[in-house]
């Protein structure tokens, strides 16, 4: 035996990091959230005043504006059956003199056709504001 040489092999230690589990928990994580995340409820819960008043009664009846998908306005004054085609101008100058005339009494109601894109409703409310209209209401079908 003497002759025989023990070659004892020497084990290097790794200095790596075994990644594996931590991107195994990752993907359970990213599993979990992506289940859960659509069944979180994204709306507050809102308690909107009540009131007991009443319509007020005016002497005047008001006046319809529409405002149609084209870009249109429609204005239906009290003894008209239906609108009459208008545009911003003429509707400013229609109503100049019944404003003039009845003052803070006139009522508007701003009506937005079913198909008509919300900007034409800006669009009709922008033109109201110009003839000095301050008391409009929005109009929609019960």
């Amino acid at each position: 035996m003497a002759g025989s040489i023990f070659h004892r092999k020497r084990r290097k230690l790794k200095s790596e990091i075994n990644v594996v589990p931590y991107i195994d928990v990752m993907l359970v994580l990213l599993i979990i959230f992506m289940v859960t995340a659509p069944l979180l409820t994204l709306s507050v819960d809102v308690k909107l005043p009540s009131s007991t008043a009443k319509a007020v009664e005016t002497k005047n009846d008001p006046i319809i504006v529409v405002a149609y998908p084209d870009g249109r306005l429609g204005l239906q004054l009290p003894g008209d059956k239906a609108p009459r085609t208008v545009d911003a101008a003429q509707l400013e100058a229609m109503l100049a003199p019944i404003k003039a005339e009845q003052g803070n009494e006139l009522r508007v109601l701003l009506a937005g056709d079913a198909d008509a894109p919300y900007q034409r409703v800006i669009d009709a409310t922008e033109a109201l504001k110009k003839a000095k209209v301050t008391n409009v209401v929005l109009w929609t079908k019960q």
